[in-house]
């Protein structure tokens, strides 16, 4: 995918990477920290988290493209070595996602009750704080390399586009 209606698709498709990344790491610590919050969030977490790691090799394809189509320059070329490494903590958040969300639904077991309930591996709190450390550390890690990408972004994009005073001002108005 190149164009989106004239547009170049990375323009469009980078704010899809810039949203759903820090809401599936936001999504991920909660449900790590709280299973309750796993429970809750159900299916939506790893449905999350798997549209988030699928827009990141989509969005870096669409800028590859793009980067093809515009000059040479040391601050896209920078903005593309850091979009390269994204890959990586998707795959994490998604993996992690995963893992939470199959803890919080846990096999089926004879309550006491003569009912059935849920059995977690993640009560135990070793597991529980391994796997939340682990969680907070991959989602705090997907979050600073989206700020940074989109940082070198915004100044591949914006550099010497803009002028510091608007047109028709003057000075000292």
């Amino acid at each position: 995918m190149s164009l989106v209606n004239g547009l170049p698709a990375h323009v469009l498709l980078v704010h899809v990477v810039v949203v759903l990344i820090p809401l599936t790491a936001l999504a991920l610590v909660a449900g790590a920290v709280w299973p309750r919050a796993a429970r809750r969030l159900g299916g939506l977490l790893p449905s999350l988290a798997l549209v988030a790691l699928v827009s990141v090799p989509l969005t870096s394809q669409a800028g590859e493209w793009l980067e093809r189509h515009v000059d040479d320059d040391a601050l896209v070329r920078r903005h593309t070595e850091l979009g390269d490494g994204l890959l990586p903590w998707a795959l994490g958040l998604f993996v992690l996602a995963a893992v939470v969300w199959w803890a919080a639904r846990g096999p089926r077991r004879a309550g006491r009750d003569g009912g059935t309930e849920r059995a977690t591996w993640l009560t135990s709190l070793p597991l529980r704080v391994v796997v939340s450390v682990l969680s907070l550390a991959v989602a705090a890690g997907a979050v600073v390399d989206v700020y940074r990408i989109g940082d070198s972004g915004a100044k591949a994009a914006w550099h010497d586009a803009y002028s510091k005073s608007a047109h028709g001002e003057r000075d000292g108005s």
